[in-house]
């Protein structure tokens, strides 16, 4: 499955609510910090009501922003590896993360050093961890 372009964070509120209101799981070579999806802003009291038969939306799939501090991992071409290596951990994984929840991947200097079986395994792990019931 692609990362499609809706399942990308980028606004900073998006990132800071995630890191004042989520939660917090250390993999080793990353840490993933990850809330539910903050609702939309609340419809304006002057605009008329919506009608009674809208059902709410559902969830849309889960977001991830992917961070890589140059003093955690090191210079540009070794921040966007890692960057790109959690991208692909989170595609390849991306059915077991739940609908509605952002996420956020922090890079540490280890995970370049990492073999790719060895991360799919450490992101393997985290879905069975956070979210067995959707783990395959």
């Amino acid at each position: 499955m692609r990362f499609r372009p809706e399942q990308h964070l980028r606004r900073q509120g998006d990132f800071d609510h995630i890191r004042s209101a989520g939660r917090r799981f250390d993999c080793g070579a990353f840490t993933v910090f990850y809330a539910p999806r903050r609702p939309f802003p609340p419809p304006d009291p002057t605009a008329p009501p919506a009608a009674a038969t809208e059902a709410p939306a559902p969830p849309g799939p889960a977001r991830a922003g992917f961070v890589a501090s140059r003093s955690a991992v090191g210079n540009a071409v070794a921040r966007a590896r890692a960057k790109r290596r959690l991208r692909e951990g989170f595609r390849a994984h991306q059915t077991a993360f739940p609908p509605g929840i952002d996420f956020i991947f922090v890079a540490r200097r280890s995970l370049n050093g990492l073999e790719h079986a060895a991360l799919q395994e450490r992101f393997s792990t985290l879905c069975r961890k956070l979210f067995p019931s959707r783990a395959a």
